[in-house]
């Protein structure tokens, strides 16, 4: 008993209990994704679609940054990447032959 109560204080402390307004669109649409996902609660729906959207912007920042690494790259460093890219392919083509 006394371990059930103290995981739940835990899990309690992690998260902060906060109101807000939503349109009765908006909650309806979430208490049916609740039901179709048969999600304990409309916060873990929530927490869920808060998520993706937390590593879709992170996976925007990376590819960004990625594209900017390449983009500022001059032409010789270039060919050097495109001839690393070649021998790395050589190699795993004869590992796996």
């Amino acid at each position: 008993m006394t371990s059930r109560i103290m995981h739940r204080t835990a899990s309690t402390q992690r998260k902060a209990k906060k109101s807000y307004t939503l349109s009765p669109e908006s909650v309806e649409f979430l208490e049916a994704l609740r039901r179709q996902r048969s999600a304990p609660s409309t916060s873990a729906v929530l927490e869920e679609i808060l998520g993706a959207l937390r590593r879709e912007q992170t996976r925007t920042k990376v590819e960004a940054a990625v594209g900017n690494y390449y983009d500022t790259l001059t032409d010789r460093e270039v060919e050097e990447q495109v001839a690393w890219g070649r021998f790395a392919l050589r190699e795993v083509l004869k590992d796996g032959a």
